[in-house]
């Protein structure tokens, strides 16, 4: 039987998930293998140093550096606030003092009699790192981090951007092929995960970052809405990091594109429940999907049947369109010729033949379908 190998996209009621929460330099673990955690439950933290300030007092002050020393009023080791006189010249005959301040607020590193600077550490950063899942603690990371497991409904979507947010499950579209406008927006929403359907709008992302929504999860984005939405072009480079608010998932693609009805019956099953999302996205080497998990200890829904191993096409499987004319359409595979195939292009490429969902068939090369893993 032919068959061929794809990457995928995982929408799944039910699955053994599992987590790694690591800090980004080592710290204190807060929990014991074994233990019981809540998703917004930290889990693990540590303090990353401040950052450096250099300054020139010897230049300011209008002094050699090698007599700095007989000028300076701190000393390493110091912790200074923001304005506060460091060093303080009299000038001749007492007359023509100057003084040289400290620009922020930290404690002294280091002083140099060679170059005149003195470095200013600013106060340490206090990063924490929350379990994100519901789950089991299975092993503690000495001094790193934890590894969660639960069950899981596991949603992965095509595009993200914020970070982690978590929050409760809120459709307010009851169709997938129904735009999220802000009409649809109540003030009731604040620290809620909204469920949308076909495109969402950009007069809807504001209104939801002015309501306090956690997140937002719908079908598609206009690039146009997204890069007035963060005020600059997005680029190739991994997500996750923009302040805008709140998270965002696409879970098709760009445009006016519905949302699976698998994928979106499968969150309206879960209202009222509480998720975890994270909007990150990396389409390079080392590929990070933006995701919606929702713990459960047994599915809501049926679990899509799967007898082929992951990550392989074969006849059947369901498919996504990720690249245009058919961009976004869903459909199954109907056959998988082995034979190269002459494309519109004129070069010749491996194809697949799908059923769309509004039954028409199209060849497409195979590079451009991407599985959706139950």
């Amino acid at each position: 039987m032919a068959q061929g190998y794809t990457p995928g996209l995982k929408v799944t009621p039910w699955t053994h998930w599992r987590c790694r929460r690591v800090l980004p330099i080592p710290g204190e673990v807060r929990v014991a293998a074994g233990a019981k955690v809540q998703a917004e439950e930290v889990i693990a933290e540590t303090a990353m140093p401040g950052d450096a300030t250099p300054v020139n007092v010897a230049k300011l002050l209008g002094v050699p550096a090698g007599e700095l020393a007989k000028h300076l009023l701190i000393k390493v080791g110091d912790t200074v606030t923001v304005g506060q006189v460091v060093a303080q010249s009299k000038g001749l005959f007492g007359l023509f003092s100057s003084e040289v301040k400290s620009p922020v607020a930290g404690t002294v590193e280091s002083i140099s009699t060679v170059t005149g600077m003195m470095i200013v550490r600013g106060e340490p950063l206090r990063v924490q790192v929350r379990a994100y899942l519901t789950g089991t603690v299975t092993e503690v990371l000495p001094r790193e981090g934890a590894v969660i497991e639960a069950g899981a409904a596991v949603i992965q979507g095509i595009f993200g951007i914020g970070g982690e947010a978590y929050g409760v499950i809120h459709p307010v579209c009851s169709a997938p092929d129904q735009d999220l406008n802000e009409d649809r927006l109540t003030d009731d929403l604040r620290g809620k995960i909204v469920i949308g359907g076909q495109r969402v709008t950009q007069g809807a992302i504001r209104k939801a970052q002015q309501l306090g929504v956690a997140a937002v999860v719908t079908g598609g984005i206009d690039d146009q809405d997204l890069r007035e939405i963060l005020g600059y072009d997005l680029g190739v480079a991994i997500t996750g990091h923009e302040n805008i608010g709140l998270t965002i998932i696409i879970t098709e693609g760009f445009g006016d594109i519905a949302m699976a009805h698998r994928t979106f019956d499968l969150l309206r099953r879960h209202v009222g429940q509480r998720a975890s999302v994270n909007g990150t996205t990396q389409i390079r080497a080392g590929v990070l999907r933006p995701e919606i998990l929702i713990p459960c200890e047994t599915p809501l829904m049926k679990p899509h049947e799967q007898t082929r191993e992951e990550g392989q096409l074969v006849v059947g499987a369901p498919v996504r369109v990720i690249r245009e004319p058919e961009f976004g359409s869903l459909g199954t595979v109907a056959t998988l010729p082995s034979e190269p195939a002459l494309l519109a292009s004129e070069s010749k490429a491996r194809v697949v033949t799908v059923k769309l969902s509004r039954g028409e068939t199209v060849t497409v090369p195979r590079a451009n379908v991407e599985l959706i893993e139950g």
